[in-house]
């Protein structure tokens, strides 16, 4: 990782940091803001991946696959902008828990796939996968069937507070060298 981006991640971290302190001030106006804040981050990523694509995976075996996933990350981005202006909290509550759900899984699914591929870090990620499940089923017991709602807020920061701790941990952790003589 070069200088640039290390303060990058570290920039973003912060920033993340900071949208986590200021949505847990405000938690009722917090259920428009979230949707809001992952309907840009995912415009912005759905972005950067047509941009790689027509700058240079156009060019690469496989590139067509991330054309095609920009474009899928934008109409979800653009999806999720527009639940944000629903005024229902049930479709935006079920749509995080969607979210986390589909993380979760996804992180679980990477770690079997790391661990028969020999990898070394399959632990990480598999635990990482299941406290995101068992993260998900917490706030839908506590929100839905204790009917409190506000806790869902306090999870996006969590975390967003996670997320931007791991990046600055990144940022500042060495990187291995390999030099080839």
């Amino acid at each position: 990782m070069t200088l640039f981006q290390k303060i990058k991640n570290a920039l973003i971290g912060v920033l993340l940091l900071a949208a986590a302190v200021s949505l847990v001030l405000v938690p009722e106006e917090s259920f428009v803001a979230i949707p809001v804040i992952l309907g840009i981050t995912l415009l912005v990523y759905g972005f950067r991946q047509l941009w790689f694509y027509f700058r240079m995976a156009k060019h690469m075996v496989g590139g067509k696959s991330i054309l095609f996933r920009g474009i899928i990350i934008l109409d979800v981005a653009l999806f999720t902008v527009t639940i944000s202006t629903m005024n229902s909290r049930i479709v935006i509550l079920i749509y995080l828990l969607g979210i986390y759900a589909i993380t979760g899984a996804i992180d679980v699914l990477r770690a079997v796939e790391a661990k028969q591929n020999g990898d070394s870090g399959w632990k990480f990620k598999l635990s990482r996968g299941i406290i995101g499940l068992a993260f998900t089923v917490a706030l839908f017991i506590i929100g839905f069937i204790l009917n409190q709602t506000n806790l869902f807020v306090y999870g996006y920061c969590i975390s967003l507070t996670y997320s931007g701790v791991t990046r600055i941990i990144d940022a500042f952790r060495k990187t291995a060298i390999i030099y080839i003589s």
